[in-house]
């Protein structure tokens, strides 16, 4: 898939710069490893809910994850953390789309109150009622971004 810089202009929104804000919960106990630490596969799960907030946005209805193109597990996420998904749209396509997804961490009582601890990329693809692959709607927005 085109980075989106790369993408026909009628394939980019005016709104890619946007950082949205798309999911936020607390890590618990319940999320852990062996080892104490909250489990990677439980993080992975929270970033495809955040992206598939925007990647269902942006393709006006229903979507399926079909690809996980990149995570990178950047810090460690602690039990109690207030963990915040923000999602960026990269790529519309005809039937998919893109997401990036930048997940905080805000640890209770520390100055420095949020870090990066995870980024990924997931590509959605739009479905019909049925479950088959559809064309994306293109909107008035997305046809106006040519010009900016």
């Amino acid at each position: 898939m085109p980075d989106i810089e790369t993408a026909h202009p009628e394939q980019r929104p005016r709104d890619l710069a946007q950082r949205h804000l798309t999911y936020r919960v607390v890590a618990m106990p319940a999320d852990t490893n062996g080892a104490g630490d909250i489990f990677g596969g439980w993080l992975m799960a929270q970033v495809d809910l955040a992206g598939s907030i925007l990647a269902f946005q942006a393709a006006a209805g229903r979507i399926a994850t079909v690809a996980v193109n990149e995570f990178r597990f950047l810090r460690p996420v602690l039990v109690g953390d207030v963990v915040t998904c923000y999602s960026r749209l990269r790529y519309i396509g005809k039937t998919s789309v893109q997401i990036g997804v930048e997940v905080e961490a805000e640890r209770m009582g520390e100055s420095d109150a949020s870090r990066l601890v995870a980024e990924a990329t997931l590509t959605y693809v739009a479905l019909t009622p049925e479950g088959r692959p559809r064309r994306i709607p293109r909107t008035g927005q997305e046809r106006g971004a040519s010009s900016g």
